[in-house]
């Protein structure tokens, strides 16, 4: 069995601001609430392997993996995978940003499958994953939002 997810947001600013602000790495510690820190390992074109670390869970467990990341402005996606699995078999991550009139959709697919000895199953991750997704996208959306209002303001 495996786990998928397929979770999406408009945020109310133009396409290229969602873009450059989603895909700064170094400043996803100040975008998202979950991250403390992340570490660029390798730059090679348009694909970046980093660290990303976790603030701790409610355990006091800190969660640390390498991922790697390719993007491609001109289709606007972005694709990933974790490279150190951790407790996952696999992690594959797809984003997708469409400009609209509104503003920009954001969109987030996530393909995974728990190692038998992982603290969860599948469908517990799932469950986490697009709880904690719509909680990261909305607060991605908010912060953009705002840097939106602020630039048109300058």
């Amino acid at each position: 069995m495996a786990g998928h997810t397929d979770n999406e947001v408009m945020i109310k600013a133009p396409l290229d601001l969602v873009w450059d602000m989603t895909n700064d790495l170094e400043n996803w510690p100040q975008l998202f609430s979950e991250y403390a820190s992340v570490e660029v390992l390798q730059r090679a074109g348009d694909t970046t392997t980093f660290r990303l670390t976790m603030h701790p869970d409610g355990d006091g467990k800190v969660w640390s993996w390498v991922s790697e990341r390719e993007t491609a402005r001109d289709v606007r996606t972005v694709w990933a995978r974790r490279v150190e699995p951790g407790p996952f078999a696999y992690m594959n991550i797809h984003w997708e940003y469409e400009e609209e009139p509104e503003g920009t959709r954001m969109r987030w697919t996530q393909d995974f499958e728990m190692r038998p000895d992982a603290p969860v199953d599948d469908p517990t991750m799932t469950e986490h994953i697009n709880r904690n997704s719509r909680i990261q996208m909305d607060l991605i959306r908010d912060k953009i939002e705002q840097r939106a209002r602020e630039t048109v303001g300058a």
